[in-house]
């Protein structure tokens, strides 16, 4: 029974990232009115918003097989997401406009016929597409955008662009034209925040994608994108079989709750290009396939290649209004770099995950250490390491981030030596130590544990995430190389 209760908690998703106002507690229907003293009642007594639905089971797993070949390029054309936007073209829109059931968008037929992607929706010749509305609306609260508009702002809303971001973005383009690239001087210069301009080169450098020498990138790039749609014809067609089947139906499942608020995420187009990266590289790295979690890595990576070639609102950008060979590069160069990233912590993805189980340790050693009154507290409650700090490591705070931020947080990551591995551990630790106040005033299982999964950050940006940084970089300096004190 506590095995069943740990399984059904982990495919819980609490909703988006800093949705937990500060000062009150989350009132939910369906928990108990007695407070939760332990884990394994505060399991029994809530509900699994991850599950699916047995007849939504029965309507995958009863989808004819594709009898086409794969396409050659991605869709011209995309059915825009309707129920994500404000009829009324407002830019302000609220959550009350959002489709009932964000968790799961499926494609329809004219004959309603639940299909398994919009390519055989077009290879069906009908554009209709429905969303099945089983769940009640989210909480009314306002959007504020999550990519582009704040993201490269401080909280205060400062402009983008001042006197010394001006010299920084020259001095990155003096850099990214030389000859061959000072990589070392690039990792410098990066740590602390990659001009928008400049981020999707720097990205793809500082990942191992491209090269330094600026003769040979254009060759590279051309080498690898025609090799990632290779891959695309040798091996998507064979996401209908038997072997393969359970994978694809799983990545079919989670595309659709990645970033769910995000209308740019919830585009047809958008959605098949995630399929099949996630598809490509589950089926080539057989040792872990694909594990929940890593549909979020894709994001940050698809976003900025994205942004080389819009100037406007991103998370709000028509997707198939782009070139068809542009969306094929931004469709190839996001699987290469997610790859780069997964290749220093596949141990996160393989069977029993244990290298998020000693990273998770490894936090727990770390906590007790610089503050013990938060590591007593939960000790205390009985609140334990792994119940929250498991999708910290696995999503590597996508889900306590918003999505700008994040890619605030990887120019610092891409420039750390193992930074997505080995300096995320400090972070993580960093931004626990952020909520020490609010952690402490809790006095119960229940409190702690939904505000570790609630944490406020929707109005974090740049400056917010830099503290974390610096904090996170002290710590690594403190204790990094200091064994005896890492440990008790």
């Amino acid at each position: 029974m506590a095995t069943e209760n740990r399984v059904h908690f982990w495919r819980r998703n609490a909703k988006v990232p800093g949705s937990y106002p500060k000062d009150t507690k989350p009132k939910f229907n369906n928990l108990k009115s007695k407070k939760a003293s332990s884990f394994h009642e505060f399991a029994r007594s809530t509900n699994d918003a991850w599950d699916i639905d047995e007849e939504e089971d029965e309507d995958f797993l009863g989808t004819p097989a594709l009898t086409s070949s794969l396409p050659s390029g991605l869709p011209s054309s995309s059915i825009q997401n309707q129920q994500l936007q404000n009829p009324a073209g407002d830019s302000d829109t609220s959550v009350s406009h959002l489709p009932q059931d964000l968790h799961h968008v499926w494609a329809e037929d004219v004959n309603g016929r639940v299909v398994r992607s919009t390519s055989e929706v077009h290879l069906n010749t009908s554009p209709v597409r429905s969303t099945l509305q089983k769940q009640p609306s989210l909480p009314v609260r306002p959007i504020i955008p999550l990519v582009a508009r704040m993201s490269d702002q401080n909280a205060s809303g400062a402009p983008p662009m001042t006197v010394r971001e001006k010299n920084r973005l020259d001095k990155f383009k003096q850099l990214l034209a030389s000859p061959n690239t000072d990589l070392e001087e690039l990792r410098k210069h990066s740590w602390s925040g990659i001009p928008r301009e400049v981020r999707p080169i720097t990205w793809r450098l500082l990942s191992g994608y491209l090269p330094a020498n600026e003769e040979r990138r254009e060759l590279v790039l051309k080498r690898k994108r025609e090799e990632y749609f290779g891959f695309i014809e040798q091996y998507y067609h064979s996401r209908t079989d038997e072997h393969y089947k359970d994978t694809y139906r799983q990545i079919h499942i989670d595309i659709p709750r990645t970033n769910p608020l995000i209308p740019l995420f919830q585009q047809p187009v958008v959605q098949e290009v995630f399929e099949r990266i996630l598809f490509i590289w589950a089926i080539r790295h057989p040792a872990s396939g694909y594990v929940q979690g890593i549909n979020d890595l894709v994001t940050p990576f698809f976003v900025v290649f994205l942004s080389e070639f819009v100037t406007e609102d991103v998370e709000n950008f028509e997707v198939a209004a782009l070139p068809l060979d542009t969306q094929r590069n931004i469709e190839a160069d996001s699987f290469w770099c997610m790859s780069k990233l997964l290749d220093g912590i596949q141990d996160n993805y393989t069977f029993a995950q244990p290298g998020i189980q000693n990273k998770v340790k490894a936090l727990e050693e770390l906590v007790s250490r610089i503050d013990e009154d938060i590591h007593n507290h939960f000790k205390r409650y009985e609140v334990e390491y792994l119940q929250f700090a498991f999708r910290w490591m696995n999503n590597l705070l996508m889900r306590e981030l918003p999505l700008r931020c994040t890619i605030r947080l990887w120019d610092t990551y891409q420039a750390e030596a193992e930074g997505f591995s080995h300096f995320h551990l400090y972070v993580c630790s960093a931004f626990l130590i952020e909520w020490r106040k609010e952690i402490l005033s809790m006095v119960d299982f229940q409190g702690l544990l939904m505000l570790l999964q609630n944490l406020p950050t929707i109005h974090w940006g740049n400056e917010e995430v830099g503290l974390l940084l610096a904090e996170a970089y002290r710590l690594k300096y403190m204790f990094a190389d200091a064994p005896s004190h890492y440990k008790r």
